[in-house]
C-alpha cells in the first residue's frame, strides 16, 4: 500500500503519452488504409507505397527512443530517424486531416466514391494539395522575421537607448546545425545589439550533436554578451549537461539568478522552467521591489504572467509555444495560455511571447513564423 500512491503518480504522467500514441497509431491505420485504396496500382504496388509511407511511423517510434537513448542508434542514423520520423509527424496530421475531410464530403455525396477507389485524379488531388502545404510550410520556416518592440520607461537609470536583440526556442542539435547557427549569429551581429537574451530551448535536447560539430564556438562569434535561461528541453537530458554546454560557449546562463548590466541601466532574470515549478524560486523573491534598474524577466514558458506583474518587473520575454507551428495546433494554443503569441500587458508590466527563431521537429511552419525580436528600451 506504501507504494499505491508512487504506482499512481507515475501513471498519471505515463497516461497522456500512451493516449497520445494510440491516437496516432489509429490514425496511421486510417490513413494507410486509405492510401491503399487511392492508389490504382496493384497489390504489390499498393504494398510498396504503404510500406514507404509508414516507414515513416516506424522512425517515429525511434524518435522515441532517440530522446531517451540516442547511444543505441548511433550519430548519424539519428540525424536520419530524427528528420524522417518528426516531418512524418507532421504528414500523418494532416492526411488524417484531409482524408477526413474528404470522407465527410463524400458522405455528403458532394465527392463521389469513384475520387477515392482506385483514381489517378483522387490521387494526385492528394498528392498536390500536401506537397504545397509542405513546400510552403518549409519555405516559411526559412524566413526569418525580426520584429521591433519599443518599451518606454520612465526610470532614471536607463540614460540612453538600449538595444536588446531576443530570441527563444533555437532548438540547436540533430537539425539545426552549426551551420545554419552561424547564418543566425550573422544576422544577430547585424543588429548591433547591446546585449542578447535567450528564453530558453537553445538547446533541443541532447548535447551531442553540439559537441560533435563544436557548436559552443559558434557563441563567441557574438559581438555583445549573451543571457540565457533554461527551457524545457534542456532538462531532457539534464540541466547539468546543457549547463556545461553554456559554460563552454561563454553565455552567462541565469536559473533563478540575476545579471545587473549598469551600464545599460538593465537588471535581466533568469528563471529555471517551468518543469522544476515545484523547487523554482517565486519571481516575488527575485525582483526587488520599486528597483532602480529596468527590470527584465526570462521565463521560457508563459504561464502564470500575473506574477511578473505583482512582483513589479518592467517587462518579460517567453517563448516555448511556438504560436502552435502548424495549424490547427495555434488554436490549441490559444486555449491554454493567456497570451500564446505576441505582445501583451498587465498593469505596467509589458510581455512578448515568441514564437521562435528555430523548431522543434522537422523545418515546417504554418500559420506561424521563425523570428527575433529587437526591443529598444528608451525613456519616454
Amino acid at each position: 500500500m506504501v507504494f499505491l500512491p508512487l504506482f499512481i503518480s507515475k501513471s498519471m504522467k505515463i497516461l497522456p503519452f500512451v493516449l497520445i500514441f494510440f491516437v496516432a497509431l489509429l490514425a496511421q491505420f486510417y490513413t494507410s488504409l486509405r492510401i491503399w485504396q487511392y492508389i490504382p496500382l496493384t497489390n504489390i504496388g499498393k504494398s510498396v507505397a504503404t510500406l514507404f509511407y509508414n516507414v515513416g511511423f516506424v522512425c517515429m517510434l525511434l524518435f522515441c527512443l532517440l530522446t531517451f537513448k540516442e547511444q543505441l542508434i548511433g550519430f548519424r542514423f539519428s540525424q536520419f530517424v530524427y528528420e524522417w520520423g518528426t516531418s512524418a509527424l507532421f504528414v500523418l496530421l494532416y492526411l488524417t486531416l484531409l482524408f477526413g475531410l474528404i470522407d465527410l464530403l463524400r458522405l455528403a455525396h458532394i465527392v463521389p466514391t469513384s475520387f477515392c477507389r482506385d483514381s489517378w485524379l483522387g490521387t494526385g488531388v492528394v498528392s498536390a494539395v500536401m506537397l504545397g502545404v509542405f513546400f510552403y510550410a518549409n519555405w516559411n520556416y526559412h524566413q526569418k522575421v525580426k520584429v521591433e518592440l519599443d518599451l518606454p520607461t520612465g526610470k532614471d537609470s536607463v540614460r540612453k537607448p538600449v538595444r536588446l536583440l531576443m530570441a527563444s526556442d533555437l532548438h540547436l542539435g540533430y537539425h539545426n546545425r552549426r551551420s545554419e547557427f552561424a547564418k543566425w549569429v550573422d544576422m544577430i551581429n547585424q543588429e548591433q545589439p547591446d546585449a542578447v537574451l535567450l528564453a530558453g530551448d537553445v538547446v533541443d535536447f541532447s548535447v551531442v550533436p553540439l559537441l560533435d560539430e563544436k557548436t559552443a564556438e559558434e557563441f563567441s562569434r557574438i559581438k555583445a554578451p549573451v543571457f540565457v535561461c533554461y527551457g524545457n528541453h534542456e532538462c531532457i537530458k539534464g540541466q547539468k549537461k546543457a549547463k556545461a554546454f553554456f559554460d563552454a560557449a561563454g553565455v552567462t546562463l541565469l536559473c533563478d539568478s540575476v545579471a545587473e548590466l549598469p551600464d545599460l541601466g538593465i537588471k535581466i532574470i533568469g528563471r529555471n522552467d517551468f518543469t522544476f515549478r515545484r523547487i523554482r524560486q517565486p519571481l516575488s523573491e527575485l525582483v526587488e521591489p520599486n528597483d532602480s534598474l529596468y527590470t527584465i524577466v526570462l521565463d521560457h514558458q508563459p504561464f502564470h504572467l500575473e506574477e511578473a506583474e505583482e512582483s513589479g518587473a518592467d517587462f518579460q520575454f517567453s517563448g516555448h509555444t511556438h504560436n502552435g507551428q502548424m495549424w490547427p495546433v495555434n488554436l490549441v494554443i490559444d486555449a491554454m495560455y493567456e497570451k500564446g503569441y505576441g505582445f501583451h500587458q498587465r498593469g505596467n508590466t509589458r510581455y512578448y511571447v515568441t514564437s521562435g527563431l528555430g523548431i522543434w521537429g522537422a523545418k515546417f511552419r504554418l500559420a506561424s513564423q521563425s523570428e527575433y525580436v529587437v526591443a529598444t528600451v528608451g525613456r519616454k
